[in-house]
């Protein structure tokens, strides 16, 4: 696994850099783009810091409808925390399913332990229904958060990922630009301190999976 280590501040100072339009077509040419380091190690899929974040205290709406303490529920298990939308045609749906994929080669009580948790940044489409009837095609154990906007742009801020509110691009069709990174808590610390690009594969996550479900560096 390709990895470089960087400092939580670091990438907190370049949040303004880590947007993408899912689904925009790359056709406009001020769009951001997704940047996780810069420099010629943006590509690489693996980032683990050397300064971890913190867990967001978020509290939302799962797909349930019940109230869910990202820290409570997740305290003690690895995690995996991405922020997008269910109306993205390309990467959002591409990064949950190579998570998926790479889940199941995992043992069962590892599965298990693993949370994968997708927060919506277009919480006014995405109510707890429509994430719920997405994830389940992708996986029906990943959870699904929703709830208000400016919660979602903190908790997402605090890990070094911009988030903007959904609006409509030049052709009329509303887009969610946010940072496209995944960012994995280990189960000793509840630290966050691995991230993942855009451009992480299936294989990847398979790879990597096994030791960041232990806490262990990729």
């Amino acid at each position: 696994m390709r990895k470089k280590t960087f400092a939580a501040a670091a990438l907190l100072a370049a949040a303004t850099l880590t947007l993408s339009a899912c689904g925009s077509g790359n056709d406009d040419d001020n769009a951001p783009i997704a940047v996780v380091s810069g420099g010629t190690e943006s590509n690489r899929p693996a980032t683990v810091l050397d300064q971890p974040f913190d867990k967001p205290a978020l509290v939302l709406t799962d797909t349930h409808g019940k109230k869910y303490d990202l820290r409570q529920e997740t305290k003690g298990h690895p995690t995996l925390v991405y922020f997008g939308y269910t109306h993205c045609p390309d990467i959002c749906p591409a990064t949950m399913s190579n998570i998926a994929v790479a889940k199941k080669a995992l043992p069962k009580a590892e599965q298990d332990a693993l949370k994968v948790v997708f927060v919506t940044t277009d919480p006014d489409r995405d109510t707890p229904a429509e994430l719920g009837k997405w994830l389940k095609g992708i996986d029906p154990a990943f959870i699904g958060l929703t709830g208000d906007f400016a919660k979602v742009q903190a908790a997402a801020r605090s890990l070094g990922i911009a988030v903007e509110p959904t609006k409509k691009d030049k052709n009329g069709k509303l887009v969610s630009m946010h940072g496209t990174q995944v960012v994995a808590f280990s189960p000793k610390t509840d630290a966050g301190y691995v991230l993942y690009g855009e451009n992480a594969s299936a294989d990847d996550y398979t790879r990597d999976l096994p030791k960041l479900v232990k806490g262990a560096n990729p």
